[in-house]
This record gives structure tokens, sequence and C-alpha cells, in this order.
């Protein structure tokens, strides 16, 4: 075992605490976003058999700019008066409960924001449902969420259960230790417990490596057993650790990628032509400036360009 190590209480630290105890705290609603056109036609030709997908390119082309159109379920989200969103609320950088100001933010969360004003030209009309890795298919499943915006890979076996936008930001997961620890790669932790979420993909990498995988509800809980040793990493996408290393110095991201991990917004099956809609959300902001000053301002420089957006068609 490590030797217990003192640990900084400035503000990275008050984020990491503040965060814990706020998805401690369970769900929290807040004003937010939302947008997208309406097309109701490309359901069937983007999901064959899980085999022969391409995940990068499975989602509905927008034709157009996005438009709320009678009848659509843009329509039913207008009608309502607000959108309801899927969000983390314990992955800095992403979608976190800022303590400063009691709001939930990051970069999943100005995607929400820029649908909801595409909607109602207000991108403070949302209602945001903090939800686990695990809780995210059901919830679009049960429809007790419009879309969910949480870090969430598109696979394969993912585009059985619910549809997904294009991809919105590229990450791949890596591993996550302690500065004095001699690892140097996931392949190095053989027989050695990682953390993961439970209902993220991460876990079978881990698996896959000879690793012992040790499953929690949220990513901070991870980043709680990692300090108190009780495991020897904690291995997923680049960019949740990233915000776990920035939340404690005495941390560092070690090996190469061992995946790729493009990130869609997951929505029902039973509602193409949102799909469509937030795609057009999503490719005005590849191209007005918004995606890269959003990336500048959560994740920081250099900017790298927009994923391109591909379609199923």
């Amino acid at each position: 075992m490590n030797a217990p190590r003192w640990r900084p209480h400035g503000a990275r630290m008050a984020v990491a605490l503040a965060v814990a105890a706020a998805t401690a705290a369970g769900a929290v609603t807040a004003d937010a976003v939302a947008s997208a056109p309406s097309t109701a036609a490309a359901s069937a030709a983007r999901h064959t058999a899980a085999p022969s997908c391409n995940p990068k390119a499975s989602s509905i082309r927008p034709s157009g700019a996005p438009q709320v159109t009678s009848g659509s379920y843009m329509a039913t989200i207008k009608a309502r008066g607000y959108l309801i969103a899927g969000v983390d609320q314990s992955t800095y950088h992403f979608g976190f409960l800022n303590p400063l100001n009691k709001q939930i933010e990051g970069f999943d969360i100005d995607m929400i924001h820029a649908i909801a004003k595409a909607i109602f030209g207000d991108p403070a009309k949302v209602q945001f449902k903090a939800i686990s890795d695990n809780d995210r298919i059901r919830d679009v499943q049960k429809g007790s969420v419009d879309v969910v915006a949480h870090t969430m890979t598109i696979t394969c076996a993912r585009l059985q259960q619910v549809d997904f936008s294009s991809v919105y930001f590229d990450a791949g997961q890596r591993v996550l230790v302690q500065q004095n620890s001699t690892a140097a790669s996931l392949a190095s932790l053989r027989g050695r417990k990682v953390c993961a979420t439970k209902g993220s993909d991460s876990l079978a990498v881990i698996a896959a490596a000879m690793a012992i995988p040790v499953s929690v509800q949220y990513w901070t809980d991870c980043l709680v057993r990692l300090q108190q040793d009780e495991v020897a990493a904690i291995s997923t996408d680049d960019s949740i650790l990233d915000g776990l290393a920035a939340q404690d110095p005495f941390t560092k991201l070690i090996g190469p990628r061992l995946t790729d991990e493009p990130y869609g917004l997951a929505i029902s099956k039973q509602h193409p032509d949102f799909v469509a809609f937030v795609n057009a959300v999503l490719q005005q902001l590849r191209t007005d400036g918004r995606w890269t000053a959003s990336y500048a301002r959560w994740i920081g420089n250099p900017v790298p360009a927009p994923p391109p957006a591909q379609y199923a068609s």
C-alpha cells in the first residue's frame, strides 16, 4: 500500500468534493436548452446486423436547418415548455454541478443548451435530470428524458437499443493512476483492481486486459477509491480522466489510447424526426464557431476541428 499523501484543499479539490456531494444528493433540475429538424423516413437503413454497423455513420441526415414542424416531436417538446435532458453532474469539463453558481455546466451541457435554443429560442428552457451511466439507455427507452448528453459512446450494441446523433466528440480509453505508480499501461495492471462505472463500456476493456474490474455508480466514486488506495487505477475515456486529473494533481494519465470512443446524444428510436433535428443543430455548432468556443472554454487549447458529420445515407 502506498504511503498516505497530503492533498491540497484548493479550488480544484473543492470542485471534486462539491461534485461528489451533488452526485450523492441525486437528481437536480435547472433551466437550459433545445432544438432540431424533422425527418421520419430513414430509420431502417441505419442499423442492420451489429457486426456490419458503423457507429460513426449510423445517424439520420438532416434535411436542412433545424425547424419545429407541426406534428413533430419537437412540437411536443415545445408545447410542454421545456426540454428534458439526462446528464451527468459529476464529470468535470463535460457535465458537473458548479459549486459557485449551483448550475450544471460543461461541454455536454452546451450541446443541450443549443438544442433548447433551436426549439424555444431560449437556451434555458431545459429540465436536467441527473443520471448515472447505468441509467442512460433505460431512461431514453422509458421516455423519462428527451435526450441524453452524458459522455456516451456510440456502439453497435447500443444502436440496437437507442438512436444516436452524429458524433460530436471523439475520445479514447486510457488509464489514470497515482503519481507515484510505476504502471505504464493497462497491460501492466494485470491482476490488479481497476475502477470504472456500471454501464460503461470501459469495464470490458479492463477485463480483457486481465485486470480486475471494480464497478461503481459515478466516476467521482472511482477517484475516491484511487485516493484511498482501494484500486490501482481508473480506466475510461481520456475526456473523463482529464477532468478527474484536474481535480487531483497527485494523479497522472498513462499509456496510449486503447479504444476509439465517438460520443453521440442518445434519443429514443420512436423519434427519428428529433434525431435529424438534433443533427441539424450539431451541424450549426460545427460551422458557426460555437463548438470551437465550447471546447476552448471547457476542455482547453489547442482546439481540434470538430468531428465531421457522417450519416447512414
